[in-house]
């Protein structure tokens, strides 16, 4: 058969039900073999959006996503998209056309080296050079893709050896010798971290996403009511320990919330799983948790002891490793009156700083009052995506997530335009879930045209712009740290129309600027039919806090 088609075969041996293109020169044949494959193709308007959709299938799903895009400008549209998946460790391949192979490196139409481009970027690349590799090279992208720390695998083919005839045969397993991640962990480290944490009078559980990518959530879960211990997950873990409860303590880092910052400011142990110490979340590096000695679970070798040393490292997946800690523990002798003092610590900051703003006296709607409003027109029963900015805190502070896989945002490259993609793929993948974009009005901008892949693909998105008329996390830095000098923030014009955009696109499109309004303006568009956008107009110039200034220690919180 054509190699085309055998990359179809191997896409649905791999599960792939749907991808996420554009087409090109380059891969015609790709699409050409899609056309009777079975497999659901959406139309993307930008290929930046085929990226971002494929992450947000596969942050929602925990399935591998997969874009498709020819060569040159398409692939290159790709780069943001590849960047923001390997920040946050998601499973994706991205599959590309490429010129022919005699006009590879002439500078030939639509040549680029996207291989070369990616390269610090992906997990992993592959540039075919023999037809006859396609088959095992699409079966190792996926291998690659969602083992051990997931991430983006890049598969590039010619486009003359796309058409190639081929001898398939199916592959049933893949066994790459210089690829083994370390998923069991060490049985002596992991007695050790369960000593640690009986002998700990100030303990407090640090998670993150890579909980979440393990399928973790019910082993940390069980390790947390092993005994009362305090849970903070960070903006990728969230979801990860089901909130509200008892001992969730909120978000750390620049805009969690104070008790979560104090509970590991003041520590004598911090359990780190999955998580790894970015600076949104450490602040000061020299000054975070002083206290505090660290246990240190991922399935990446290369973070543990990258930006805070580890006393008690366990290299594997967090899924394996957390019943055998949980085991380890339960069968200590721990005295169940050890953490009281702790406790009665963490609820006096709980009482004296609880999250909290000053709600209008008049019908302005609050950002935060939107969230809080969202929350209960959803019943806190919906996968949210967001953009990056002031919206995606005050989600992250404001919306409490009960399950994993229902937070879909940006957090390492933090990347604007993200919300509606990642949306789109979610609904995509969880066809019976109800899916909700938060977006910045600055963000939507970013991929609006993705409204017409959703109209035309009937993906029911409920799209809610925090319109603030700012591009408001510049802004409230601006305002903070550089003498309210607001240098290219105002986008608050009349263009666009979001009601009319909406309209335009085939989607229906509501407006509300009344708080009284709010909460039936959001039931009534999460109970239509199709894709729709809701303008909320909200305060202009509101803050996100609590806040740690940059570079400050997580003590030194404002607001």
């Amino acid at each position: 058969m054509r190699a085309v088609d055998a990359i179809m075969e191997c896409l649905k041996a791999e599960g792939v039900d749907a991808v996420f293109g554009l087409p090109g020169g380059a891969n015609l044949p790709t699409y050409d073999a899609l056309y009777d494959a079975g497999i659901r193709h959406i139309l993307v308007r930008h290929e930046q959006g085929a990226g971002h959709a494929a992450a947000g299938y596969a942050k929602a799903t925990g399935r591998v996503g997969v874009a498709l895009a020819t060569s040159g400008p398409g692939a290159t549209n790709l780069v943001t998209a590849i960047a923001d998946a390997v920040m946050d460790s998601v499973p994706t391949v991205f599959i590309t056309g490429q010129v022919r192979t005699e006009l590879l490196g002439t500078d030939g139409f639509q040549e680029a080296d996207i291989s070369g481009i990616t390269m610090p970027i992906v997990k992993h690349s592959m540039m075919i050079h023999d037809p006859r590799d396609i088959p095992r090279s699409i079966h190792e992208a996926f291998h690659i893709a969602r083992t051990g720390r997931p991430g983006p695998v890049l598969v590039d083919v010619p486009q003359d050896l796309s058409r190639a005839d081929i001898n398939y045969e199916p592959i049933d397993s893949v066994s790459l010798p210089g690829y083994k991640p370390t998923t069991e962990g060490n049985v002596k480290q992991i007695r050790l971290a369960a000593k640690a944490l009986a002998n700990a009078r100030r303990p407090v559980l640090y998670v993150g996403g890579g909980v979440i990518n393990a399928g973790g959530s019910k082993e940390l879960t069980e390790l947390a009511l092993s005994d009362r211990f305090p849970v903070t997950c960070t903006l990728m873990g969230l979801g990860a320990f089901g909130a509200p409860h008892d001992q969730w303590l909120g978000m750390p880092g620049m805009h969690g919330t104070r008790t979560a910052n104090y509970t590991i400011d003041e520590a004598d142990l911090v359990c780190a799983i999955g998580a790894r110490f970015d600076d949104r979340v450490t602040g000061k590096l020299s000054e975070f948790a002083p206290r505090a000695k660290f246990i240190h679970i991922d399935v990446d070798p290369a973070e543990i002891s990258k930006n805070v040393p580890a006393h008690i490292p366990i290299v594997g997946d967090a899924k394996r490793i957390l019943p055998k800690l949980t085991r380890e523990y339960r069968a200590l002798e721990t005295d169940p009156t050890r953490l009281d003092g702790w406790w009665q610590r963490i609820r006096g900051w709980q009482e004296k700083y609880p999250l909290a703003y000053v709600d209008s006296e008049d019908s302005e709607i609050k950002p935060q009052y939107m969230i809080e409003a969202l929350y209960e027109a959803t019943g806190g029963d919906a996968i949210v995506t967001s953009d990056v900015g002031q919206h995606q805190m005050w989600v992250a502070q404001y919306y409490d997530f009960a399950k994993p896989r229902r937070w879909l945002n940006s957090g390492g490259l933090g990347t604007m335009g993200v919300g509606l993609p990642f949306a789109m793929g979610a609904a995509v993948g969880c066809p019976e879930e109800t899916v909700v974009c938060v977006a910045g009005d600055g963000s939507m901008q970013m991929n609006t045209q993705e409204l017409a892949t959703c109209v035309d693909e009937r993906i029911p998105v409920k799209v809610f712009i925090m319109n603030n008329g700012y591009l408001g996390m510049v802004r409230q830095w601006q305002e903070l740290f550089w003498d309210r000098r607001y240098s290219s923030v105002d986008i608050g014009g009349p263009s666009p129309d979001w009601v009319k955009l909406a309209d335009a696109y085939g989607a229906l499109g509501m407006r509300v600027s009344d708080k009284a309004e709010l909460p039936e303006v959001m039931r009534t568009a999460l109970a239509a039919e199709g894709p729709v956008v809701v303008d909320v107009r909200v305060t202009k110039e509101e803050n996100t806090y609590p806040m740690i200034p940059a570079g400050q220690p997580a003590r030194d919180m404002v607001g």
